[in-house]
């Protein structure tokens, strides 16, 4: 009797496609699930028959109640090396093996720019006046060289994006609690002496750290209060950084020139949602590291793992 592998969250429906998943036909059934599954009910639910899953970065938890509902789950994996919604003491407990993959850090590295870009130059604005028969010219952009960009985090993909500002002929400034002025100077980037003083210096701040207790809600009214009216927030990290409802207020108030955002404190945003209509905001549904390559990745690798699991040698073993 095959195993069943449910892989969550396809919402292109190419997962199946992005691998060589016949390699494992003989002895595991695949299915993919295009629709996201919402809450631990309806997960326990649609998950009860299963004995593997492939779960797509953090989007769906798997505390250790959930765990405990599905008795057939033998092994679980997720896209990364890193994830903060298993509850891994639970799975040992159970007898479930995790698994990771690999993930570029590319993808996010240049969606930050489409966002950024996007925003300097009223990008979708222009182009849905020109395909509606709109004004022709209706924004004036927002020039990138001899602008200043803050980065809050210089980390993997802090430090490339520092990279592509300084092509642009930025000058650029980071800032988080453990940088030094070796990594900076490393990267060849200003080190801000606070986050408030590189907040209120940049034309244009990005988002790049990791979430954690230390940076949940780090920008907030008070922080976002600090930006000139003229600059721009990116966030292709994680939405829980950025107070969602400071940045709301601060869109609608006009108190900084626009938003940049991927990630958001639910997703899928549900329908009607305020970040869906917010003015002088740009966002995407998380399409950080949503690309052909990194998808090959995930997939194949989840294939890899999986066959390691059969062949009772799991490989990428988290955390």
């Amino acid at each position: 009797m095959r195993l069943r592998c449910a892989v969550l969250d396809d919402f292109q429906g190419v997962a199946t496609e992005s691998a060589d998943w016949s390699v494992i036909a003989e002895q595991v059934e695949v299915v993919a699930l295009r629709e996201h599954l919402d809450g631990e009910e309806a997960l326990a639910a649609a998950l009860a028959d299963y004995d593997i899953v492939v779960t797509l970065r953090e989007r769906v938890p798997f505390p250790g109640s959930l765990i405990a509902r599905l008795p057939r789950l033998k092994l679980l994996i997720a896209s990364g090396m890193r994830n903060s919604v298993i509850d891994y003491a639970a799975a040992q407990a159970h007898g479930v093996t995790v698994c990771g993959t690999a993930s570029s850090s590319t993808p996010p590295v240049e969606l930050t720019w489409a966002l950024l870009l996007g925003l300097a130059r009223g990008i979708v604005q222009e182009s849905n006046a020109l395909r509606g028969n709109g004004p022709w010219q209706s924004t004036v952009g927002a020039d990138l060289h001899g602008r200043r960009l803050g980065l809050l985090g210089l980390g993997k993909i802090g430090s490339r994006v520092a990279r592509v500002g300084l092509a642009f002929g930025m000058r650029v400034s980071a800032w988080s609690r453990n940088l030094t002025e070796e990594r900076a100077q490393e990267v060849g980037v200003e080190r801000a002496g606070s986050m408030q003083e590189l907040l209120s210096g940049s034309d244009f701040v990005s988002v790049h750290l990791a979430l954690g207790d230390r940076t949940r809600g780090l920008v907030g009214a008070a922080e976002l209060a600090l930006m000139k009216p003229t600059a721009y927030l990116v966030n292709t990290s994680r939405a829980a950084i950025v107070d969602q409802d400071a940045l709301l207020a601060a869109l609608h108030e006009g108190r900084i020139a626009g938003a940049g955002v991927d990630v958001f404190d639910i997703e899928p945003l549900p329908a009607g949602h305020p970040m869906r209509t917010a003015p002088r905001l740009l966002a995407t549904p998380h399409l950080g590291y949503v690309s052909h390559a990194n998808y090959a990745t995930y997939y194949g690798q989840a294939v890899e793992n999986i066959q390691a699991y059969l062949a009772g040698a799991p490989v990428r073993r988290l955390p």
